[in-house]
């Protein structure tokens, strides 16, 4: 996993420690179900999540652009974004505790888990593939609130 602040001109790597004093899970694991599975349990059992799935976005697929184009736009969820990399890469930036873009890129095996209400947005690398785990609180899975449409509705009020 490598993270960097966007806006910084050094480029200059976030720590693991410091993604993590940012509310941003980051862990390291190997790849067969028997190397991260008792981790993928261990945070079901602490944070409550109980659905469990497998989600891979390829060149092959005939609608990868739309699908990557939910994800592009900076949105939030209700529960933690959990995802761990089998294989391929993205990249998430994710907004700092100080509303400064934190780009992420996560690699095969590595853990990451975006904290509830925070907002982010994701895409491929050129290379346009990638398979996770995810996990859920809830059984309707990924739903967003991108930020654009609050701030409309916002105005609104």
């Amino acid at each position: 996993m490598k993270a960097f602040l966007l806006d910084d001109p050094r480029k200059r790597d976030l720590t693991g420690e410091e993604l993590a004093q940012e509310g941003v899970l980051n862990q390291k694991l190997g790849t067969r179900p028997q190397e991260y599975q008792s981790t993928m349990d261990g945070l079901k059992k602490k944070n409550g999540y109980i659905e469990q799935d497998i989600v891979e976005l390829n060149p092959a697929m005939s609608n990868l652009q739309e699908i990557c184009n939910k994800f592009i736009d900076e949105h939030r969820h209700d529960e933690d974004e959990v995802r761990f990399i089998l294989l391929g890469e993205g990249i998430f930036d994710i907004r700092s505790q100080k509303d400064q873009w934190m780009r992420v890129k996560v690699e095969q095996g590595d853990l990451i888990v975006v904290p509830a209400g925070r907002y982010h947005r994701f895409t491929l690398t050129e290379k346009k593939n990638i398979r996770c785990v995810r996990l859920f609180k809830d059984k309707s899975g990924w739903v967003p609130a991108y930020r654009s449409q609050e701030l409309v509705n916002s105005e609104k009020k």
